[in-house]
């Protein structure tokens, strides 16, 4: 394998682990409460650390199938019959496809529950709207439930659903609500049903963290734990002091591994730049020891970048 291609796995394998560390990072429940807060109708207004306990088990972070046939597939612990929510999808072209983070929410009657997914995504993609793919999210959460939340024809136990997207580096700080409504076209009739089955929560994270206020007081917290900037020791005195969380191990070590995970992947990228400048300037026809003198580098490091070596810079 040569040293470029070998760099892009290393890369490619570390992003992957960065997203993995996001997704686990989110999936705190305290970090859950202060999402479903802002986005779900029911619990608006709610104290986040009381939200907390409407949150039902621990949610499922890439571990259930969207593909039809297998996000219900039963499972066994302790005698129960669990949600199958298996996290992946088989898509054409795009192999693997993942729902990032699936729990279930008590509402306040004790009695009635939501299914809330959560997506995360660094950028808004290009190659397709991401309002489509969240549409195909919601539908596979809802018909997933036929056999697992409801039995036979009894629809009228289909559980609301929420899919709440968070896109970072956008333009600006953003919220959306997408659900259903009802347009009479001729005559009025009251055909029943339940129009908030179906919603969709789109969160647009700008690049700039904004100011601490009550509009974008979601977009702070986000935008602090999925920083690149902030070290762990500034993300964790913000979420204290701002918004009373209450920092544990696990949240803690959640916040630890991103930063460093972060670290490496810049690391990594200006290591890859500084031996694409070797190879480029060795091409030109420049000894080890020019190179090295000229972009202060230790001349053995750069005799090994140009016979292939696996080196990191100092």
């Amino acid at each position: 394998m040569g040293l470029e291609l070998e760099n892009a796995v290393k890369a490619t394998d570390m992003k992957a682990q960065y997203d993995e560390s996001a997704k686990r990072l989110l999936g705190n429940k305290s970090i859950l409460a202060h999402i479903l807060v802002k986005a779900v109708d029911e619990l608006k207004g709610m104290n986040p650390k009381e939200a907390i306990n409407f949150i039902e088990g621990e949610p499922y972070i890439s571990v259930i199938p969207v593909e039809p046939g297998l996000t219900n597939i039963e499972s066994s612990s302790s005698g129960e019959r669990l949600v199958g929510f298996n996290t992946e999808d088989c898509g054409i072209n795009e192999g693997i496809v993942r729902f990032d983070i699936v729990f279930y929410v008590r509402m306040k009657d004790g009695i009635s529950q939501i299914i809330v997914n959560l997506e995360a995504q660094k950028d808004r993609p290009k190659g397709y709207s991401v309002v489509n793919r969240g549409v195909y999210y919601v539908s596979r959460l809802i018909s997933s439930q036929k056999e697992r939340d409801f039995k036979g024809s009894n629809y009228d136990d289909i559980k609301r659903v929420y899919s709440i997207w968070i896109c970072m580096n956008m333009e600006e700080n953003t919220m959306k609500h997408i659900h259903l409504t009802a347009d009479d076209v001729v005559g009025s009739c009251d055909w029943g049903g339940n129009l908030e089955l179906f919603n969709m929560i789109m969160i647009g994270l700008s690049k700039e963290l904004p100011e601490n206020s009550e509009m974008y007081e979601l977009h702070r917290l986000l935008g602090v734990l999925l920083s690149q900037e902030l070290t762990a020791s500034e993300r964790l005195d913000i979420i204290g002091s701002e918004y009373e969380i209450t920092v544990g191990e696990k949240l803690r070590k959640d916040m630890s591994d991103m930063c460093n995970l972060s670290q490496g992947i810049e690391e990594k990228g200006i290591a890859k730049g500084a031996a694409a400048i070797i190879l480029k300037m060795y091409n030109k026809g420049f000894t080890a020891e020019e190179i090295a003198e000229t972009i202060d580098k230790d001349v053995e490091e750069v005799k090994a970048i140009i016979e292939g070596k696996d080196v990191v810079l100092a």
